[in-house]
C-alpha cells in the first residue's frame, strides 16, 4: 500500500469517526427535545486527524575503520529510532563537512556520526543539519543488546519518554544538549514507521561530568523500569554554533584525551618498574653489609693503640760521606787461634 492510499485511509476513517458523532449528537438533540431518553455515549471527533506534522529525520552511519561493537550498536539506534536512516560508511580522508550534504541528500536534519580513530577510540557527533548547533562526544563503556542480554523487551517501533537529569536545566551548555537530545531521540507522532505505544524510556543522567545514556522498559502491571539496553557514556568534548565546525561555544576543561591517558598509564607503569629496581637494589646492598660485619671482628681493635705522628723532615744538603771502619775482627780472630 502506497503512502498516498495510506493517508486516503487514515483521512476516511477520521471522517466516518467525525460523521458518527455528529450523527450521534444530532439524535441525541432530538430526544432531549421529545422527551425520550436514551443510553447513548457521544463519541468525539479526534483532535489531530492523524497528519504527521514532525519530519525529524535522523541519519545514523559513521566512518571506516570501526570495531564491532560500534557496528552493533549504530544497529541498536537504528532499531531503536524508527525514524532513522542509515546509509555507507564514510572515508577517513573525507572532511566532516560532507556529511551535511550527504544529510541533504538523505532529506535529514539530524545526524548521529560515530567517528573511529586508531581503532580503539570512538567520537560520536551529534549534529542538526545543515545550519547547527552540533555536539563532539568520546563515547565511552559500550554495551549492546547482545552484550547484555537484559530481560526487558520492547515493542519495535514505540515511541519512547526521554528522561533527563535535574542538572541539565541548571547550566546552559546541558540546557543545549537536552533540546538537541529531545529532538534527536524522540520519535515523530504519526511517523509510518512508528508504533502509538510508549512503553520504554530514554534516560540521560548527569555523574562525573559524563552524560550516562540508559534504556528502560514500562512493565504495565507495576509501571516498574526493567533495563533493556544498549548502554554507553557520553564524554562532553566541544559544543560547535555550526554543523560539523564553526564557532567553539563551550569546551569542556576536564576533557582528557585518549592518549595523553594512555601515556599517564604508562608513566605510571614505569614509575612502578623503577621504584621496584630501587627497592631491590637497597635490599641487596643491606645484605652486602651484613656479610661484612659477620666477617670481621668487632673486638680485634680494642687493645689497639694509635702510633704517634712523626714530623716530616726534608733534607735539602747532601749526606756526609762515611768514613769505613777498620776490621778488627780479624786480629780477634788471630788472638783466639794463638791461645789454643
Amino acid at each position: 500500500m502506497s503512502a498516498y492510499k495510506r493517508k486516503r485511509g487514515g483521512q476516511a476513517h477520521a471522517d466516518k469517526i467525525a460523521k458518527k458523532g455528529k450523527i450521534v449528537a444530532e439524535e441525541n438533540e432530538r430526544a432531549a427535545e421529545t422527551g425520550d431518553e436514551k443510553n447513548e455515549v457521544t463519541v468525539p471527533p479526534p483532535v489531530s486527524l492523524g497528519k504527521w506534522t514532525n519530519k525529524e529525520r535522523v541519519l545514523i552511519f559513521s566512518s571506516r575503520g570501526i570495531n564491532f561493537r560500534t557496528r552493533h550498536l549504530m544497529q541498536d539506534m537504528r532499531t531503536m529510532m524508527p525514524h532513522s536512516k542509515a546509509d555507507t560508511k564514510m572515508d577517513r580522508k573525507d572532511k566532516l563537512f560532507i556529511v551535511n550534504e550527504v544529510c541533504e541528500m538523505k532529506n535529514c536534519n539530524k545526524c548521529l556520526f560515530f567517528e573511529a580513530k586508531k581503532k580503539q577510540d570512538l567520537y560520536m557527533w551529534i549534529s542538526n543539519s545543515p545550519h547547527g548547533p552540533s555536539a563532539k562526544f568520546l563515547v565511552q563503556n559500550i554495551h549492546t543488546l547482545a552484550e547484555l542480554k537484559m530481560t526487558g523487551n520492547c515493542l519495535k517501533g514505540s515511541r519512547p519518554l526521554l528522561s533527563f537529569d535535574p542538572k541539565f536545566d541548571k547550566e546552559p551548555h546541558y540546557a543545549l544538549l537536552k533540546e538537541l537530545f529531545t529532538q534527536t531521540f524522540s520519535t515523530p507522532r504519526y511517523h509510518p514507521k512508528s508504533q502509538p505505544f510508549v512503553d520504554h524510556v530514554f534516560t540521560f543522567t548527569i555523574t562525573d561530568s559524563r552524560i550516562w545514556f540508559r534504556n528502560y522498559q514500562i512493565i504495565e502491571e507495576d509501571a516498574s523500569l526493567v533495563e533493556i539496553g544498549p548502554r554507553f557514556v557520553l564524554n562532553l568534548i566541544k559544543l560547535f554554533q555550526g554543523s560539523f565546525g564553526g564557532p567553539t561555544l563551550y569546551e569542556n576543561p576536564s576533557f582528557q584525551s585518549p592518549n595523553m591517558h594512555r601515556r599517564q598509564i604508562r608513566l605510571a607503569a614505569a614509575a612502578r618498574v623503577r621504584e621496584k629496581q630501587m627497592v631491590k637494589e637497597m635490599q641487596k646492598m643491606k645484605r652486602t653489609e651484613a656479610k661484612e660485619d659477620l666477617n670481621r671482628d668487632v673486638t680485634a681493635d680494642v687493645f689497639v693503640t694509635p702510633a704517634e705522628e712523626k714530623p716530616v723532615r726534608i733534607e735539602t744538603e747532601a749526606p756526609a760521606p762515611k768514613i769505613p771502619k777498620k776490621n778488627k775482627h780479624k786480629a780477634f780472630k788471630r788472638q783466639r787461634l794463638a791461645r789454643r
